[in-house]
């Protein structure tokens, strides 16, 4: 979430930047273009991850990862009692983890079919037309 932050442009800027703003690989039209969706593309990321997270979890996830905010902080901020932004932290990581990967499904490898080995379905097998 960390990256996509970064990558969407979405930490508030204090001063102006002198350095230009350059696509990696590109340059001209094309590359500030590509620059410019691959922005919006991590601004989506980090939007579905917090709305994972929902309103509970959300602000704490962006002062803490994005915004690199210490746990003593933001219990501060926030008038918690101490050690309390761990827990709610560690909750809000899994959740996180849950997004980023989910649990697989199991695979079937083959069709299940009651029927015998040899077995071929017809057109007419217990239809009246």
């Amino acid at each position: 979430m960390r990256r996509d932050f970064e990558r969407g442009r979405l930490m508030p800027g204090v001063s102006q930047r002198w350095e230009p703003v350059t696509a990696r690989g590109g340059s001209g039209a094309g590359g500030m273009a590509e620059l410019a969706d691959a922005a919006i593309a991590a601004r989506g990321r980090v939007e579905r991850a917090l709305d994972a997270a929902g309103p509970e979890f959300s602000g704490l996830l962006v002062d803490v990862c994005c915004f690199l905010k210490g746990l003593e902080q933001v219990e501060r901020e926030r008038q918690w009692p101490q050690r309390s932004a761990k827990l709610m932290l560690g909750a809000g990581l899994r959740i996180l983890e849950r997004h980023y990967n989910p649990p697989q499904l199991p695979r079937h490898s083959s069709m299940r079919v009651w029927a015998g080995e040899n077995y071929r379905p017809g057109l007419g097998d217990g239809i009246d037309v």
